[in-house]
């Protein structure tokens, strides 16, 4: 080859659909998904705080609606970066993704509560949409070269 290689990222996406048990099983299964996709791509989001923001996910959408319909996980990577959506079955949009909550900060002698908040604050962009099913929640990260 004469000149300079340049990398250029993919165009187009890929993507991963997978069903999903309605239990706390489901949250190391996610976090593995995530990590087995975001690890073949060069320019990539970063695995550790996409897997975090994946569990988080996956955790309330198997805490906070009923049933034991599956949830779904669906891992985008695109190319400046990836999305991931857990599709669940209950139609009502998550309390406080989008904007804090009204009461402020979580309590710091609690075990929950910061699951949205963290979604919010590392991921560059997230949010929820209904689906015919029921609704997704999404978080998107950006990607970043991968050291050599």
């Amino acid at each position: 080859m004469n000149g300079l290689a340049v990398h250029e990222p993919p165009t187009a996406s890929t993507s991963w659909r997978v069903a999903l048990p309605h239990t706390t099983a489901a949250v190391p299964v996610a976090r593995a998904l995530v990590r087995t996709a975001l690890a073949e791509r060069e320019h990539s989001a970063d695995c550790d705080t996409a897997e975090l923001l994946t569990a988080e996910l996956v955790a309330n959408a198997v805490e906070h609606t009923s049933g034991n319909t599956p949830i779904e996980l669906v891992v985008r990577l695109l190319p400046a970066g990836c999305q991931v959506e857990v599709h669940d079955a209950d139609p009502e949009p998550p309390g406080d993704l989008t904007r804090p909550a009204p009461l402020g900060m979580p309590d710091p002698w609690q075990e929950h509560g910061r699951g949205l908040l963290l979604i919010r604050t590392l991921s560059s962009s997230c949010g929820h949409r209904p689906t015919e099913s029921g609704k997704a929640v999404w978080f998107r990260l950006p990607g970043q070269r991968r050291p050599v």
